[in-house]
């Protein structure tokens, strides 16, 4: 089976900036571009196939036909026709909501539907850009609706200076938020499901205060505490190294200089490899690919070999279901 790359969906947003465009090489009229899905499985915005004989074909359409070929066997098994991730390009020009996502269960009882684990890779960061991640101090959930009320939300998370290469990994339930200057690769479980809890009582792109979901929050925030919500690991040329490994997705990092072979034969689930820097040549299972920078691509489960060749250097991550 041929390896796919699709069509970028890019998503105009309130606080959306102009670095996607010219980071992925593509031209377009549409500005404040906030998120470039990548690879969606997302009904109403699911990924097409952007070239080769299946050019046009949807995602959901190649899992219902391919399946575990496609996925992997357990993947499918566990998933059945949905692809499981939801992977993009974020660019905050000013600050995204104060945010947290459900879990699968709570998901599942008021929605119907996944849950949202996911993790984050800064790509790049102005100076002095920033995030929230998680709670810095204890608080009680009728706290939390009083600070939420009073706009002093902020006061009580855990907020990280960036930096390029930084990785925080968020699992359902951990309040997070993105800060303007930041562009961020991001890998999620497939789902849309987002509860608002402050949002800088500023307009959305109707001129109408954005939804809040103060009450559905509540119930979804984890409230522990942590010493440290970043993920740290050793950078390392030429090596695959691990970022975050959940129930839900693996993810590397490779920084190129040399060619990198990788065996798929046992892995039995999809690869996506997202180009964060440089370009060069995807060689799966004898056939060949150029991939550049701000560029995606699936590798189907029944690949059994992966090279990755740099023209110069090559920054990748390869994400894929456990």
């Amino acid at each position: 089976m041929e390896v796919f790359k699709f069509k970028p969906i890019l998503k105009t947003l309130v606080w959306g900036g102009e670095k996607i465009a010219p980071y992925k090489g593509i031209e377009t009229s549409q500005e404040h571009i906030g998120e470039s899905w990548e690879l969606s499985g997302v009904p109403g915005n699911e990924s097409i196939v952007a070239e080769g004989p299946l050019a046009g074909r949807s995602i959901a359409s190649l899992v219902k036909e391919f399946k575990g070929r496609l996925v992997g066997e357990s993947v499918y098994g566990r998933c059945a026709d949905e692809f499981p991730l939801l992977i993009k390009f974020i660019d905050a020009q000013k600050d995204l909501s104060i945010q947290v996502h459900p879990s699968d269960e709570l998901a599942a009882a008021r929605h119907g539907c996944n849950g949202k684990t996911e993790m984050w890779y800064v790509i790049d960061a102005a100076p002095g850009a920033a995030l929230y991640a998680g709670l810095k101090q204890a608080i009680t959930p009728e706290e939390y609706e009083k600070r939420v009320a009073d706009g002093s939300i902020t006061q009580v998370l855990s907020r990280y200076e960036v930096h390029p290469g930084d990785v925080f990994f968020l699992p359902a339930g951990r309040i997070h938020a993105i800060c303007a200057g930041c562009l961020i690769a991001e890998i999620q479980q497939t789902s849309d499901i987002t509860y608002r809890i402050f949002d800088y009582n500023r307009p959305g792109l109707d001129g109408k205060p954005r939804e809040l979901h103060t009450a559905l929050a509540k119930d979804a925030i984890d409230y522990k505490v942590y010493a440290d919500y970043q993920t740290h690991y050793t950078p390392a040329e030429d090596e695959e190294v691990e970022l975050v490994s959940c129930p839900y997705f693996t993810t590397s990092l490779l920084d190129l200089s040399l060619p990198f072979a990788k065996d798929l034969s046992e892995l039995d689930s999809f690869v996506v490899v997202m180009c964060l820097e440089g370009s060069g040549t995807l060689e799966v299972d004898g056939e060949e690919v150029c991939i550049g920078r701000g560029e995606t691509i699936l590798i189907p489960a029944s690949a059994d070999d992966l090279c990755l060749v740099p023209d110069a250097r090559l920054k990748v991550l390869l994400s894929y279901v456990p």
